[in-house]
């Protein structure tokens, strides 16, 4: 080990721990500011997001810690449920409540079938373009510091799949919507592109996740929750395991041979296992036990190579 490398682990800070907490993010919080939190109450080295939740939006974030962070990629690439508020007739630079109206309409001779008829656009596979104040990075700087610095770029369009969106209330010039969606939706886009259809502007003016992944909202702890139990002690038992980041996929169950040559990074062959497709790789343990080892993906000819692995 170099001089160097010891030197930045000499200065690594926190301890060592695993997990993964679903925290219900709160309204104005960043979702990097909710890790720094996070990491501060636990005092935990390494904290890592699973994608970002604006400002504006609460819900469900999930969290990982520790080991838990090489699966933060699958719980990024998951789907997505949210409820969302979409005041029409009021366009803004950012696509809510958060940016300087740029255009305002008035929005009275709107009804709910105008507004069913535009949602048929943003159902099924779509393409969106992403807003210049996404998180998304040009030559390494995120968007919405560009769209601060009053830069835009071009952007290619996006195919994101709307599974279900649905209008659950219709108001004045406020609608909500329920939706399911695939990564890489962004709501204030959707809001946006409905205005625009109906030719009288939208933005977002609240927006909760509902679930991300196979985590649902009524897993998310609050802040203020965490923040009155570590006065009591330890934070560690609201941890969930790892694997339940892909709880999901389906299981294969190796024994001590297999998980061995896995280990090495070695594909195996594991009788019944999945024909294709990811999976959860567990290792046979004493009694009815299982050990979680990472995730793995089932190769052409069937063998089952690792892909994330937990150190152990």
């Amino acid at each position: 080990m170099t001089e160097r490398k010891r030197s930045r682990r000499s200065r690594r800070r926190g301890r060592p721990v695993d997990g993964i907490l679903v925290l219900n993010k709160p309204k104005g919080w960043s979702s990097n500011e909710a890790v720094q939190e996070i990491k501060r109450l636990y005092g935990a080295q390494k904290v890592g997001h699973t994608g970002s939740l604006d400002p504006l939006a609460t819900g469900v974030l999930p969290l990982c810690l520790g080991e838990a962070t090489k699966f933060s990629q699958f719980l990024l690439n998951s789907d997505k449920r949210y409820w969302t508020r979409i005041k029409l007739g009021v366009a803004t630079e950012t696509g809510d409540s958060d940016g300087a109206e740029i255009s305002r309409a008035d929005a009275s001779h709107i009804t709910r079938e105008d507004v069913e008829g535009a949602l048929e656009n943003q159902r099924g596979e779509i393409q969106q373009i992403p807003s210049m104040y996404s998180a998304l990075k040009h030559k390494g700087q995120p968007l919405y510091k560009l769209a601060r610095q009053g830069i835009e770029v071009e952007r290619e369009p996006r195919c994101v799949t709307l599974y279900s969106n649905e209008l659950v209330a219709f108001e004045g010039d406020e609608i909500e919507l329920e939706l399911h969606c695939s990564k890489g939706t962004y709501i204030r886009t959707i809001a946006e592109d409905i205005g625009k259809e109906l030719g009288v502007g939208a933005h977002v003016t609240a927006l909760h996740r509902r679930s991300a992944g196979p985590f649902e909202e009524e897993d998310a702890l609050t802040v203020e929750f965490l923040q009155a139990e570590r006065e009591k002690g330890s934070l560690d038992k609201f941890l969930l395991p790892a694997s339940s980041a892909v709880r999901q996929w389906p299981e294969v169950v190796l024994n001590d041979s297999t998980a061995f040559y896995l280990r090495q990074g070695q594909p195996v062959i594991v009788p019944h296992a999945p024909t294709s497709g990811w999976v959860r790789l567990c290792e046979e343990g004493h009694g009815e036990d299982l050990e979680f080892l990472g995730v793995g993906e089932v190769l052409d000819d069937g063998r089952v190579a690792p892909r994330r692995l937990i150190v152990g």
